[in-house]
């Protein structure tokens, strides 16, 4: 769900960077004592997880088109929702400008739809509302799977919102919200059942990561140690081995804007989306996530997973950065 710049105007691209860097300033300031220090290294491996994640296309069945996750919800329950908010600004921002995925204009747009709507609106009013004080299992499944994909269905609405404000691209409104939002319900549905287990598995391992609990020693612990160690593996193999088998159809926003609008992609050749395109040609190094010097058919797995490894460290390196600046800021006016 990742928007492309040719979708957005310059007015609505540049009001939704303002309001994306807003929020960014937000989060930093308002993660206050209860940013404990294992939360650090946690950011920056679940930041890298969430990024090999979203490698990770899976074909719908008879639509011809693919889904892949999101994983703010995932972000949130475990990091908080300003960490999680910044965790996932942190790999939006990398794929960007690294990746080619998504645009430099609809950066801001990709962060409220992919960071806000889940960690700020999702998480809070639904996923902890429904948890309570004292939450079962079940229960926790359910919220977490209500908390998906309703985060899942804000973020499709709001692409459609966003476009629509734009108005540079012939996409009618009521057409594309009836492709846009029964297919991110069923990608809901699928990212729902794969955060649940994530979170089942931390859970099992180390329960004071979560609000309802008392938090855990710090970054040493034995659980702690276990759970950024699995983390750390799943997003290697993840990264390096099962993007392989991603699905090549469109995904779910490819997928609504070729069925509204009869064309494989929205082009723009407006002076703003010229130059943008050519600043993120020359910043991108591995775009379409691969890399250059093994770009040959026969090295195209190889690429793959080169190019995968070396987006989930870059991201493992910012969102942990992120972690421990907001570490030393509330160690220092905590003094």
């Amino acid at each position: 769900m990742h928007m492309a710049d040719a979708l957005i105007s310059p007015a609505v691209g540049g009001t939704l960077w303002t309001a994306g860097a807003a929020l960014t300033y937000y989060s930093a300031k308002k993660i206050g004592p209860d940013f404990h220090a294992q939360k650090a290294p946690l950011m920056g491996v679940l930041g890298a997880f969430v990024f090999a994640a979203q490698m990770i296309n899976f074909a719908i069945p008879g639509t011809g088109s693919s889904g892949h996750l999101g994983g703010g919800i995932l972000l949130a329950v475990l990091l908080g929702p300003y960490a999680g908010f910044l965790t996932m600004a942190s790999i939006l921002t990398i794929q960007a400008l690294l990746f080619a995925d998504g645009g430099l204009l609809a950066l801001g747009c990709n962060i409220i739809n992919l960071a806000f709507f889940p960690c700020f609106i999702a998480y809070p009013l639904i996923y902890r509302k429904m948890i309570g004080k004292h939450s079962s299992q079940l229960r926790r499944n359910i919220a977490v799977c209500v908390a998906t994909v309703v985060g899942l269905q804000l973020g499709a609405l709001g692409v459609v919102t966003e476009t629509m404000l734009s108005g540079i691209s012939e996409l009618p409104f009521q057409t594309f919200t009836l492709f846009m939002l029964p297919i991110h319900l069923v990608i809901g549905l699928v990212e729902a059942a794969v955060t649940s287990a994530v979170l089942s598995y931390v859970w099992k391992e180390a329960p004071g990561l979560f609000p309802v609990n008392t938090p855990i020693a710090g970054a040493n612990s034995s659980p702690m140690r276990r759970v950024v160690l699995t983390v750390a593996i799943a997003a290697a193999l993840t990264a390096g081995m099962l993007s392989w088998f991603a699905s090549t159809n469109p995904d779910g926003l490819e997928w609504a804007v070729q069925k509204t609008s009869g064309q494989a992609e929205v082009e723009n050749t407006g002076p703003v989306h010229a130059t943008l395109a050519s600043w993120q040609e020359k910043i991108a190094m591995f775009p379409d996530y691969q890399v250059a010097t093994l770009g040959s058919s026969e090295g195209k797995n190889a690429s793959t997973s080169a190019a995968g490894l070396i987006g989930a460290s870059m991201t493992l390196l910012l969102a942990g950065a992120v972690g421990v600046g907001c570490r030393v800021f509330v160690k220092r006016n905590a003094q």
